[in-house]
């Protein structure tokens, strides 16, 4: 059975006004463009609108935005200004007179590719970590970006481990989550995904009621959470989180009042979250700012992808998610849904073609 937690109190308000600093970036990277919104139907809603990350600066996910901010700020934090670049060639070239360097990431494999193709764009070297049973195309996918890809037994919180080892003087480490003592990084992966809601502000014809995001380790419903409770803003939507019913770290912590460590490794289809710790740095940031916690059955997550791709939208198990999760409240009739307009998140395209065509039953576009 789906579990599901809500708030008894009000989320917050932030006083910090999100920047924009991180999408006037991003527009000076390679294919960038504005991913798309798509507008679907769905009985007894006012609204569905799905926010298409299958293509995202030339990867298919959301991922990068985060990688490629985060680097640029731990680039500058450890060699200083960098000087003015206007296209990722410029920026490789400043950089090269600081000789080489590593980046190093744990995956289940979106943000392990981001990172590699950032060392790539940037000249340098990607050494790679992947939990143990991640889809053969995922590692493929990663490789294919020149990187070295290292797996390791265990889930993803031990891949997670053995990156944060590699760090050194050259290698910089760049991972989506904290542990203590590391949390720039982090907080800098969270600021970059700032561009998918500054987009949605130019695209949305109103301000959604519901907002749908898939948890993971939280970075990307802390950006949500950041965008949708600063201050000054008029209608606030109330915010959803969606996470494995094997996966379900954040959900877990919220029941307990701290950040909790599930047992085990995760072992759901929806492999972008199958992570056993919230991130130190999202944790306060989602605790305080979400609505509700909800963790669904991988099922779910496959029907969802069946739906997305009738209406045109090439969705893998994690990037699923989110629909996956409203339609678990479609069917139990929750009250806010009701009339609303509801944004949901997909955020990745078919990272696993075979599963894919397994689940959906038929290859991805066609």
């Amino acid at each position: 059975m789906p579990e599901i937690l809500e708030r008894s109190t009000p989320s917050v308000l932030t006083t910090e006004e999100p920047s924009q600093a991180p999408l006037e970036v991003h527009r000076r990277l390679p294919s960038y463009e504005v991913t798309p919104l798509v507008r679907a139907e769905a009985a007894g809603l006012g609204a569905l609108w799905i926010k298409d990350e299958s293509s995202r600066l030339g990867l298919p996910s959301f991922k990068i935005l985060g990688a490629s901010w985060a680097i640029l700020r731990a680039l500058k934090g450890r060699l200083g200004d960098l000087g003015p670049w206007s296209d990722a060639d410029e920026l490789a070239a400043l950089l090269a007179r600081h000789g080489p360097l590593t980046l190093a990431a744990a995956t289940d494999g979106n943000h392990g590719r981001a990172v590699a193709r950032m060392a790539s764009l940037l000249g340098f070297r990607a050494l790679i970590f992947v939990p143990e049973g991640t889809a053969a195309a995922r590692i493929d996918a990663v490789e294919s970006e020149g990187a070295e890809c290292v797996v390791v037994r265990g889930g993803y919180d031990d891949a997670v481990r053995r990156s944060a080892e590699r760090a050194s003087e050259r290698c910089l480490v760049i991972s989506d989550t904290s542990w203590p003592g590391y949390e720039e990084v982090p907080a800098w992966v969270i600021e970059g995904y700032s561009t998918i809601f500054w987009e949605l502000e130019d695209q949305l014809e109103r301000s959604p009621d519901v907002v749908m995001v898939q948890m993971g380790v939280g970075a990307l419903a802390a950006a949500a959470v950041r965008h949708y409770r600063r201050a000054g803003l008029e209608h606030r939507p109330y915010l959803m989180g969606v996470e494995p019913l094997d996966a379900a770290c954040v959900l877990a912590s919220a029941q307990a009042g701290e950040i909790t460590t599930l047992a085990g490794s995760q072992h759901s289809i929806m492999a972008g979250l199958n992570c056993g710790t919230p991130s130190r740095v999202a944790w306060p940031v989602v605790v305080e700012g979400m609505d509700a916690f909800l963790a669904i059955p991988d099922e779910r997550a496959q029907e969802a992808m069946r739906l997305l791709a009738a209406t045109g939208v090439v969705s893998g198990e994690t990037g699923a998610a989110g629909v996956g999760g409203l339609l678990e409240l479609l069917a139990a009739g929750h009250p806010r849904l009701e009339g609303a307009a509801v944004l949901v998140l997909s955020t990745e395209g078919a990272t696993d073609p075979v599963a894919y065509e397994r689940i959906v039953g038929a290859a991805p576009g066609a």
